[in-house]
């Protein structure tokens, strides 16, 4: 047996420390879409002791780790190299805090996104942090990879919701800062580096999250436009005329929502089809309905909207959600698919899907393409999907995606990290001096390079 696997089996024991046949597939692949590969052992630690252990073991025989978590994640990041030891944190799991009084909540790495919700909204508040895989996304995942998600616009990505970390260094140090002050000047926040890390530099154990208060009187409309040019002005108009109310403002455009209302089963929303559809929330507290309202019908009485639904019951904002969460099942009833995670920048977002409606068609004539995303926050994702995707297909299709994004002056990652996948296209949005940079803060938290190695740098 590996030396390294049997000194993790003599400190940890047979139920945390799993080999060959006794891995669970899950723990072979995560979302990015690569073949599986077992790692060469499983660790599944109960506390942040047993992670320190791990990772001092791994680190004198000079043992590569990949950590993981819900396995959601779709730039590999948690997919396992060969020969890699796997650090799961599924059982690190629990809210441990919430304090009522400073508005915070404290939670083991392993904790679902969704169970760290669902103790805010018990306490009165609100988790800002919410993605689409909510129920399987574990709340150091999101850290460590600074999820963006549905709220950015509000509560901004991961980063912003965060007050306090504790993280395992890669030879077994335990460093903490579980702060629950909104205001601690003292020295370096080094916390800052480890989120949106990918895991290369610290294995994040703890998590201290700054709560919200739940909006009220939450307004829900699906409404159609002719163009990125009509829905960002009326993204400013909302903005001026009720400030600090927005919550949500998500683009659909014709190819989704075809795809959405054809295979997808989703009943079409509009008689006419649009060429972009939004669907916009806002908390407009006790009473702001009507205010709502006549603003969509002056909007609609300017042409700037073309056509709206205002939702009237939780049942009709759930049936708009099902339009925008439809991505969830391309699995079921398209073929092999490649997504990608982008921003372009916002005067530049109609000339982007332009380029992609144009290149993708042109380059791959029987695959399916499809644009949604976060329009607010210039972050654009791009489904296509084609029968018999093979590795070359699949390179071609990123080089054409990212050629667009290149050019114009957009980031290969809005919300999803670089992990294995997206590593080859990083030089696309950083600079030489900017890789130096991050070259030289791996080397010194991780100096062998056994932290998810490969995957960012």
């Amino acid at each position: 047996m590996n030396p390294c696997v049997s000194a993790l089996l003599a400190a940890l024991g047979p139920d945390r420390v799993r080999v060959g046949a006794d891995i669970p597939v899950r723990n072979h692949a995560d979302q990015g879409g690569r073949a599986p590969t077992p790692p060469l052992a499983l660790v599944l630690p109960r506390s942040t002791e047993e992670v320190s252990s791990t990772l001092r073991i791994c680190h004198e025989h000079g043992q590569p780790v990949v950590t993981q978590g819900g396995m959601t994640g779709l730039a590999g990041g948690a997919h396992p190299g060969e020969g890699e030891v796997a650090l799961s944190l599924e059982r690190l799991s629990g809210v441990e805090e919430v304090d009522a009084a400073s508005g915070t909540l404290t939670a083991l790495a392993g904790t679902p996104l969704a169970v760290v919700q669902k103790a805010a909204e018990e306490a009165g508040y609100l988790c800002g942090i919410d993605l689409g895989a909510r129920g399987s996304c574990t709340i150091g995942g999101n850290i460590a990879t600074n999820a963006g998600g549905n709220q950015v616009l509000r509560y901004g990505m991961a980063r912003k919701n965060v007050l306090g970390l504790e993280v395992v260094l890669a030879d077994g140090r335990i460093v903490r800062s579980l702060n629950k002050m909104l205001k601690n000047n003292a020295g370096y926040d080094w916390t800052q580096l480890f989120i949106g890390s990918e895991g290369t530099l610290g294995v994040v154990t703890r998590v201290v999250l700054g709560l919200h208060p739940r909006p009220q009187g939450v307004e829900s409309v699906l409404c159609g436009v002719e163009n990125v040019e009509a829905a960002l002005a009326l993204l400013r108009r909302i903005e001026r005329r009720f400030p600090g109310r927005l919550l949500v403002f998500e683009g659909m455009w014709r190819e989704f929502m075809e795809v959405a209302t054809g295979p997808g089963g989703l009943a079409r929303p509009f008689d006419e089809a649009h060429d972009l559809c939004l669907l916009i929330e806002a908390a407009m507290g006790d009473g702001g309905a009507d205010a709502f309202a006549g603003f969509l019908a002056e909007a609609y009485e300017e042409g700037l909207v073309r056509d709206a639904l205002v939702a009237r019951s939780e049942a009709d904002r759930a049936r708009f959600w099902a339009y925008r969460e439809s991505p969830y099942e391309y699995r079921r009833y398209l073929p092999k698919e490649i997504g990608f995670d982008v921003s372009i920048p916002l005067d530049r977002m109609d000339a982007a899907i332009a380029a992609f409606r144009e290149r993708i068609p042109a380059r791959f004539p029987d695959a399916i393409h499809v644009a949604f995303g976060h329009i607010a926050d210039s972050n654009v994702h791009v489904t296509v999907a084609k029968p018999g995707l093979d590795e070359a297909t699949y390179r071609a299709i990123e080089e054409t995606v990212y050629g667009v994004v290149q050019e114009l002056g957009g980031s290969i990652s809005a919300e999803h990290g670089i992990g294995r996948n997206k590593r080859p296209y990083l030089q696309i949005s950083r600079t030489e001096a900017e890789l130096a940079l991050m070259a030289t803060i791996k080397a010194a938290l991780d100096p062998a390079g056994l932290l998810n190695p490969g995957r960012v740098l």
